[in-house]
């Protein structure tokens, strides 16, 4: 094995482990994400690795993994693993799993708007093209260097900073995989729009908008959450919330009453 890989594969699986001070929200209900997953949406997840805390520093955001969601297998089974996703994985690569690989984390849906089936079809079939490839080892030494305490980065170059990658098409980052399916039919994310004077002398305050895509080395998880162009979709809290039927411990029964 290439020394740079068996290297690259040995600083995975320590970036793989799960971070001592990891901090994650409450999370997700898996079955009722499942029922309002569609074809062709984006799942983004707060994970709870060292790989993750370095993604969520650099990032300013909780969201450190993206998933592409490609619908229920043929099985017609009823269990979060009917629900198959596409995402790249530091240690087996692009590759397909079950919604259920993703328990015990908090999940957000992020729909894109307005896609047509045909082009929910095309950005799944890229997606599932890439099966297969691995992950871009060269994301793993870059975001390795981040868990070594550093001065702060200041904020306007931490963008840049995560723009790895060895640039080879058969080599994938989780986001990066994501949106180079959604750039396969020019659907935007964080689009670049510059405004340009038309230099129609009748109309001399006219303006034209050019929209440029950014490169998909550039994106990260938390895009597609700040993105106009997808809606975030919020799942039905398992089968009804109210609050009034909350069973609360008695500490916090004690501590209401005593600031009431």
């Amino acid at each position: 094995m290439d020394p740079l890989a068996w290297v690259g594969k040995k600083l995975a699986h320590f970036l793989e482990q799960p971070a001592s001070d990891a901090h994650a929200h409450i999370a997700s209900d898996l079955l009722a994400v499942g029922a309002s997953l569609q074809t062709g949406d984006v799942l983004l997840v707060e994970g709870n690795r060292r790989f993750s805390v370095a993604i969520k520093y650099l990032t300013h955001s909780a969201w450190s993994h993206a998933a592409l969601y490609v619908g229920k297998d043929g099985a017609n089974r009823d269990d979060i693993e009917a629900h198959r996703l596409i995402d790249a994985d530091t240690s087996e690569g692009v590759r397909e799993v079950g919604l259920g690989v993703f328990d015990g984390l908090p999940v957000r849906i992020c729909r894109p708007r307005n896609l047509s089936e045909d082009e929910r079809a095309r950005v799944v079939t890229y997606a599932v093209q890439q099966i297969g490839h691995q992950y871009d080892m060269r994301n793993v030494f870059d975001l390795a260097r981040y868990l070594i305490p550093t001065p702060p980065v200041p904020s306007r170059l931490r963008r840049r900073l995560i723009a790895f990658g060895s640039g080879d098409p058969t080599r994938a980052i989780c986001s990066t995989l994501v949106a180079s399916a959604f750039q396969c039919i020019r659907f935007p994310i964080l689009p670049i729009i510059e405004r340009r004077a038309r230099g129609d002398p009748a109309c001399p305050l006219c303006v034209d908008e050019l929209w440029h895509i950014r490169h998909h080395s550039l994106f990260v998880p938390a895009d597609f959450d700040h993105s106009p162009f997808f809606d975030v979709v919020k799942p039905e809290w398992r089968t009804g919330f109210d609050h009034r039927s909350v069973t609360w411990t008695a500490a916090e029964i004690g501590s209401h009453i005593a600031n009431a």
